[in-house]
Order: C-alpha cells, then sequence, then structure tokens
C-alpha cells in the first residue's frame, strides 16, 4: 500500500511549482469583448503622425506617413526670404546659420518635398510674433551680444558671432546678478524684422506656386505660431512680457484670415500650446473663460462675423509630467491622462487641477464654443522611444488616440528606425511589412483591467477584416479569452507580435483558431499582439 510521506510533500510540492512558474505557464488575463456593430466610427489616419525631428525617410516610406509637422520653437520666429530663425531661449538666442547659401524658404520647401515623397501631407508653423529674424543662413548673430549689451551668466561656448567687426560672445539675456536684460527696439531691429500678414503671404505665395495649392498637393495645413502662451520665455528677447490670450487671439485672426484668403483650401491649426496653467488660463481676463475656451469662442464669433471658417483645428500640446515615483509603470499609467475623467497624475496638477482627461475635455471644448472644429495635438511624447516600455506606451496612445476620435496627432522627438518606439507604429502602419494596417473604422473592444491588458479593435474597410491591437502592460502572462460579437470569423486569424523576444522586428505567430464568438489566446508578458481576422 502507497503511503504518503513527508519527501512525497515535498517533491509534489516541488513539482507544483516547477509547472506554475516554469517556461510556457500563464495566469488567467482579464477578459476582452468586441462588438463590431457598436460604437463605430471612423478612425483618422492622420493620428500616426511625426514632427520633423527629422523623421528617418525610410522609416516615413515604410508606414506611409500621413502627416508630418514643421514645427518647434525656432519656427516662431522663421524668416522664408534668408531661410533661418532664431533659436531664442533654447540656445542663446542666435540667429541665423552656417549654410553655403541663401534660398529663399530652402528649409521649409525641402521638408514639403520630403513629406510628398512618402504621401504625407505637410503642416507648416506660421509666425504671428511681432518680428521674425532677419539674419541670413549663412551668417551668425545673436539677440545678446556681449559687446553691445554687457557680460551675462553664460554664453555660447561654440559659436562666437562677429558683430560690428567685432568677435564677441552670444549670451543667454541673464546679468550675472541674475536681472533679465531688456532690449530697445533698436536692439531687437539689429537682428530682426517686423512681421505682418502680408509678409507670411509672400511665403504662402511662393509655396503655392512651389507645390500648387492644398487641394492640389501643396501645403494642407497651416498652423498659428508654436506655443505663443510661452513668448515670454522662449522669445523673450523680442516679447518680454507673458502674452494674455487676448492678444494671442487679436495677433493670431489676421494671419488665419491671410491663409483662407491666400488658399481658400488650406487649413488653419492653432493655438498649439503647452501646459495645463495655459489651457485653463486666468479666467479673470476672459470674461470667465479658460485660455482654450476663449481662444475658440473668439475663433467662432469671427468666423460668423466673415461668413466662412477661420479655425479648422484645434490644437494643443501634452507631455506627461515628471509624477511622484515615476517608473515604466507610472509611463504606461499615464496615458490614462488623455481619456479617463478619474485619472489623477501623481503631481501638482493631479493635487490642484484634478484629472486632465485631455481628449474628451477638448471635445466638450469645441462642442460648446466652436462646433465642427477638428482636435489635434501636434506635439506629444510619454519618453523612452529606444525602450521596450516607451513601446508599449506608445501603442497604447495610438490606440487611445483612435478609440477617442482624435483627429490629427504629430509625435515630437528623434524616433531612429531602430527603436522600439517606432514599431508601434510599424504594428498600425505595416505590421507583415507588406503594408498591412490596422483598420480604420474604430468598434467597440473593452478590457476588464485596461490598466494590465489593453485592447483596440478596428476594422479594416478594404476587407472588412477585423483587427485587433493587444497590449499586455504586465510582467505577467496572460490567458485571455476574447469574446466576439456582430461578427462571423474565418476559422483562422494571423498574429503579429513585438516583444522582448526580438526587439528588431515583428514576429510572425502560429495562426490563431478562432470560433463563432471568439477565441482564447495567449498575450505574452510586456507585448504588443496584432490579431488580424477574416470575415467569413
Amino acid at each position: 500500500m502507497f503511503r504518503l510521506t513527508s519527501s512525497h510533500i515535498i517533491l509534489s510540492a516541488l513539482l507544483t511549482l516547477i509547472l506554475c512558474t516554469g517556461a510556457g505557464a500563464q495566469a488567467t488575463g482579464p477578459a476582452l469583448s468586441v462588438d463590431l456593430a457598436a460604437d463605430r466610427h471612423t478612425i483618422s489616419p492622420d493620428i500616426y503622425g511625426m514632427n520633423d525631428n527629422p523623421w528617418d525617410l525610410s522609416l516615413g516610406r515604410e508606414i506611409r506617413l500621413p502627416v508630418s509637422r514643421w514645427g518647434g520653437d525656432a519656427t516662431t520666429r522663421y524668416n522664408w526670404q534668408v531661410d533661418a530663425a532664431n533659436a531664442g531661449y533654447d540656445w542663446y538666442f542666435m540667429a541665423g546659420g552656417d549654410k553655403k547659401s541663401v534660398v529663399p524658404s530652402g528649409s521649409a520647401d525641402a521638408f514639403v518635398a520630403k513629406v510628398k515623397s512618402v504621401g504625407g501631407k505637410a503642416l507648416l508653423t506660421i509666425p504671428v510674433i511681432d518680428y521674425v529674424n532677419s539674419i541670413k543662413c549663412t551668417d551668425w548673430d545673436c539677440s545678446f551680444p556681449v559687446s553691445i549689451v554687457g557680460p551675462q551668466q553664460k554664453v555660447n561656448p561654440y559659436v562666437h558671432p562677429v558683430v560690428n567687426g567685432q568677435r564677441t560672445d552670444a549670451g543667454n539675456g541673464t546679468k550675472p546678478d541674475g536681472s533679465q536684460i531688456i532690449l530697445t527696439t533698436d536692439q531687437i531691429l539689429r537682428v530682426h524684422v517686423p512681421n505682418s500678414p502680408s509678409f507670411q503671404q509672400g511665403w504662402i505665395k511662393h509655396l503655392i506656386a512651389t507645390f500648387g495649392t492644398a487641394q492640389k498637393g501643396g501645403v494642407a495645413i497651416y498652423m498659428m505660431d508654436n506655443e505663443p502662451g510661452g513668448w515670454a520665455n522662449t522669445h523673450r528677447d523680442i516679447h518680454p512680457v507673458k502674452p494674455t490670450y487676448q492678444e494671442i487671439v487679436d495677433k493670431t485672426l489676421p494671419y488665419a484670415k491671410m491663409v483662407k484668403a491666400t488658399d481658400a483650401t488650406a487649413q488653419v491649426d492653432g493655438p498649439g500650446d503647452f501646459g495645463w496653467p495655459v489651457y485653463i488660463g486666468d479666467t479673470k481676463l476672459n470674461g470667465g473663460l479658460g485660455n482654450a475656451e476663449y481662444y475658440l469662442k473668439r475663433f467662432h464669433d469671427e468666423s460668423v462675423a466673415v461668413g466662412h471658417r477661420l479655425l479648422d483645428y484645434f490644437d494643443e500640446h501634452y507631455y506627461p509630467t515628471a509624477q511622484d515615483g515615476q517608473n515604466d509603470a507610472v509611463r504606461l499609467e499615464s496615458t490614462r491622462s488623455l481619456w479617463d475623467p478619474t485619472y489623477k497624475e501623481k503631481d501638482w496638477i493631479g493635487q490642484w487641477g484634478g484629472p486632465i482627461y485631455l481628449i474628451p475635455r477638448m471635445h466638450e471644448w469645441v462642442s460648446k464654443y466652436y462646433p465642427g472644429t477638428k482636435i489635434a495635438i501636434t506635439e506629444y511624447n510619454w519618453g523612452g522611444l529606444e525602450t521596450l516600455n516607451g513601446a508599449l506606451t506608445e501603442a497604447d496612445a495610438l490606440g487611445i488616440f483612435g478609440r477617442e476620435s482624435l483627429d490629427l496627432a504629430t509625435l515630437w522627438g528623434n524616433l531612429k528606425p531602430t527603436y522600439p518606439a517606432a514599431f508601434a507604429f510599424r504594428m498600425y502602419r505595416n505590421y507583415d511589412g507588406q503594408g498591412s494596417a490596422y483598420g480604420d473604422t474604430w468598434v467597440r473592444s473593452t478590457s476588464a483591467d485596461q490598466g494590465r491588458l489593453a485592447i483596440y479593435g478596428a476594422v479594416r474597410s478594404s476587407d472588412h477584416a477585423l483587427t485587433l491591437i493587444v497590449i499586455n502592460k504586465t510582467s505577467s502572462d496572460f490567458s485571455s479569452a476574447v469574446s466576439l460579437s456582430s461578427f462571423t470569423p474565418a476559422p483562422a486569424a494571423r498574429v503579429f507580435r513585438y516583444s522582448s523576444d526580438d526587439l528588431s522586428k515583428i514576429v510572425r505567430q502560429p495562426d490563431l483558431k478562432t470560433a463563432d464568438n471568439g477565441f482564447t489566446a495567449v498575450f505574452p508578458a510586456n507585448s504588443i499582439t496584432l490579431i488580424e481576422i477574416p470575415r467569413r
């Protein structure tokens, strides 16, 4: 007769431990469900855009980059005639450049040509600030030369412009005692010229002559300056006083009108500002409205007055702030700020401002103050683009953009083709290397625990296939049931995955068997899985 001894008990426990924790073991994951008859809406292809930081041409072709933005701080003072700008506070207020010759609009033209070469739409920034740079792209100068305005706390250690025949240092505009240098009008005009709608109209006419109107493949969208709420910081040499939103709108409207008068087929984007305090602003100055609301209402009222739309995209920039306990898990969690009305960031915004829920909030503002305006986020970056965690976060953000009906988004940052986050874009735009893409019509897709296992479902209009992006945000493998409603799947689905198994490529997995009501699949730890299910 067999007797259970202590050694048998120990052996049994060890075998159980091995079976539960060994290779191939999976925990039961959150249940996933997809209903193709519910919540259907078009997903804009323009949410998969990038800023020109610059993006790699081969990657642009590979993902068929839909839109790219030519923006950033320097574009606030770009002068198309001399093809140069002023770097502002970002780099010692340096003006001009080191090119061999001046080609009017040369840098901008090269950007537009590059975007067109991959079949994308170009978004260009039009300065609306008072002055633009006057120094040619073949020369260096600066706003705060030591030889003119005196000693400063810091100077450019690499470039020493020649001013009035004298080699000098380019300063940061701050005196040794910490006080700010305020330039006179004559000192501003030494390296700047006044800006005006007619001056910028000359640039748009040049772009139309070179590339055609927006309707005929030219520049599609013109952005009204860049982060104007920060002029008194980034561009304090020419605008040392913090602007109110009355001033910003007053300056912007004439340029928006000019764009529409010059190319009626082009679209206008604004304000492209950044940061919770700027979104909300001082309601006392805006008749009880926050800055964003005020901007929309003013544009709406002026559009009614002139008889046509003056703002096509309501645009804000968004970067998550460093939060308490910042780590990979917090990075993944913080995408909730894009949509979750209950999520408070673990920082001063969460403490004093409450939930951000940015995209629904933008929809609410537009619906109330300027219905029909599209919404855009033309700068965002969760960081870690070179890591798998950054790829998971980027994939999550792209899925949220589609689900929440964002109209346009452009990533800020130099996304190298080898970076893991580049594969997040490939998962949506070219997961099999043959041009197959995630669907263009959102369908209801939910997870019992979005924080651990997120799902984003869409139908592809070209062949009516259902495509699912599933992101495992944890360090555990999950086996999860996926229920399907209002859809009859083919018996087998293609599966593609990006994970730590091979960070250099998306790997085709064995086909997945499906049933009419769904299937069960394994989603490995820290992975992005795309499932392509043909309709039967």
